[in-house]
């Protein structure tokens, strides 16, 4: 499995182009901006996308869905319990974009999303909003706004709980092997090992 990482818009958003080098089969996770751009690299790639996935709702991590959905005619897949949330995505914004689509599939706890000869595990992680997913395979983890590199996810926003995202951190996430490579939403990847021992949100040095 191969990972692309493309950070776009003002808020810094990951967006990742995960995909098998075996097949060139890929998903977009987290499209959140400059769909013009991760076109681009996605031909140049020639990769063949076979679903858009989105870890929460935030407007940040949805805003291109439109323009790759309309580009690569696949699935957009999200949890439902954000569907509200991605219809009215947050930050004091409204989502202008003409075509944004309405999600094709909902996921949900142990599903399975596969692309070439890979496989996601999906995990439901709420906390950060009351939907959001993380997405494990291989070894890596692809967990949106739920977990960073010595941080966690703001809780503030609507359908925020602290205790929940907490929970959610030690209880699915804490869990993997310590090797796991995480790649978070914002900012750098890091490992499910580095942030038990450092992070201290979450049980790890200053806790």
């Amino acid at each position: 499995m191969k990972v692309k990482t493309i950070t776009v818009s003002m808020f810094g958003t990951n967006c990742y182009l995960v995909f098998c080098p075996e097949t060139n089969e890929a998903v977009v996770v987290d499209p959140g901006a400059e769909a013009k751009r991760i076109i681009e690299i996605i031909k140049n790639l020639k990769l063949n996308i076979k679903y858009i996935i989105n870890t929460h709702g935030h407007v940040d991590h949805i805003g291109a869905n439109g323009k790759l959905k309309e580009a690569f005619a696949v699935p957009v897949l999200l949890n439902e319990k954000d569907l509200d949330l991605y219809n009215n995505p947050g930050f004091g914004l409204k989502l202008v974009l003409r075509k944004q689509p309405q999600p094709d599939q909902f996921i949900k706890e142990g599903d399975r999303v596969s692309f070439g000869e890979h496989v996601f595990e999906v995990i439901e992680t709420p906390g950060h909003t009351r939907g959001g997913i993380c997405l494990l395979s291989d070894a890596a983890v692809f967990c949106g706004d739920t977990l960073f590199a010595g941080s966690v996810g703001r809780t503030d926003l609507a359908g925020g709980s602290y205790n929940d995202l907490i929970d959610s951190i030690r209880q699915k996430l804490l869990v993997l092997s310590p090797e796991t490579t995480v790649y978070p939403g914002h900012g750098p990847q890091t490992t499910i090992g580095v942030e038990a021992r450092t992070n201290p949100f979450v049980g790890g040095a200053g806790s």
